[in-house]
């Protein structure tokens, strides 16, 4: 009951966003939004701390509070954005990243490269929907890893919805269906900034240790696949600008070659948070909390990169609640059971 009430809610929130006019009710969903940061202390806390890293200031600094306050206020736009797309026409919905038309002989020269398929590493900046879809509508075929696991029939709509835009959605426990779209030398798309969890790869982000998924690294290891960091961000004339960095390529699953390509991924999504970090929309913790974390998480990493499997988290240190915020986030736990 609860699940069909869900799905019922969102049909209904979806028609009444696309009946009304897109910047009033942007205007008014990005309030909530900030008002969620207002009233919700453990969400504003972790806000703080992540854009505190970004900033380089102290997590009480007024000018975190107001990108943060900034970045809740573009991420109700968003939400707005996500939820009037299945209105519109594929083409239409395609034609909101512009300047792949320009990028598409080299975008497809990065993806013919790869032995394998292509591992589209991103994070929760401008419209990744927006990325997959653009990239669809140009015939590349596309799958992104989703999460199934807590409203399936919700799953089901938002399946039905993308794939009407070219791409499949695939369930992160699926583990076949991954490692098969990489096999037939596809794209795969994987979001990395879920938040901090204590068993990722150890890297630095912001001059500051914290984790990211082994599901990336892991999976280009396995499948021969390269890595390109890509990320989205919001053009002045209301289209996205997709970009990306250097692919990466993993040689082996030596642990520390894992680290090396891992870090790479981390200098990777640093630049596009840096240049718009108010089109951040990643609220969980990215980082732990204390500083015996920080310099555990470098112990495991120089360990990994003299060639020894990561010792994992010292017994001794206490669970951090960026652990909690994480729980379920998809990739990890795909790299593990790949690995």
């Amino acid at each position: 009951m609860v699940e069909r009430i869900g799905v019922l809610a969102y049909r209904a929130t979806a028609w009444l966003l696309h009946v009304l006019p897109q910047r009033p009710a942007g205007f008014v969903v990005g309030l909530m939004a900030q008002g969620s940061y207002l009233v919700w202390p453990a969400k504003r806390r972790w806000s703080n701390n992540n854009f505190a890293h970004v900033l380089g200031l102290s997590p009480d600094d007024r000018r975190v509070r107001s990108l943060a306050l900034r970045a809740y206020r573009e991420y109700g736009r968003y939400l707005v954005e996500l939820m009037r797309l299945p209105s519109l026409p594929p083409a239409e919905v395609g034609r909101l990243v512009g300047n792949l038309d320009e990028e598409d002989v080299e975008f497809r020269r990065i993806w013919e490269a790869s032995p394998g398929g292509l591992i589209l590493a991103a994070v929760h900046i401008g419209n990744n929907e927006a990325i997959a879809a653009g990239v669809a509508s140009r015939g590349f075929p596309i799958s992104v890893v989703a999460d199934d696991t807590s409203f399936p029939e919700l799953f089901e709509l938002l399946r039905r919805q993308r794939a009407a835009w070219g791409f499949t959605l695939v369930p992160w426990r699926n583990l076949r269906a991954i490692f098969g779209v990489l096999r037939r030398r596809e794209m795969l798309g994987l979001l990395i900034d879920w938040g901090y969890r204590s068993d990722g790869i150890p890297v630095r982000i912001f001059d500051a240790w914290t984790t990211l998924p082994a599901g990336p690294a892991t999976l280009a290891a396995k499948t021969g696949s390269h890595i390109l960091p890509v990320w989205i961000h919001r053009q002045p004339d209301g289209t996205f600008g997709v970009f990306w960095d250097v692919p990466i390529v993993v040689a082996s699953s030596d642990p520390a070659e894992l680290q090396r390509a891992t870090q790479a991924m981390a200098d990777a999504m640093a630049e596009p948070i840096r240049s718009a970090p108010h089109q951040w929309y990643s609220f969980k913790p990215l980082w732990p909390a204390s500083a015996a974390e920080g310099a555990d998480l470098e112990r495991r990493a120089l360990a990994m990169q003299a060639g020894l499997p990561d010792p994992g988290p010292a017994r001794d240190l206490p669970r951090d609640e960026a652990d909690e915020a994480a729980t379920g986030e998809a990739v990890v736990e795909a790299a593990k059971a790949a690995l």
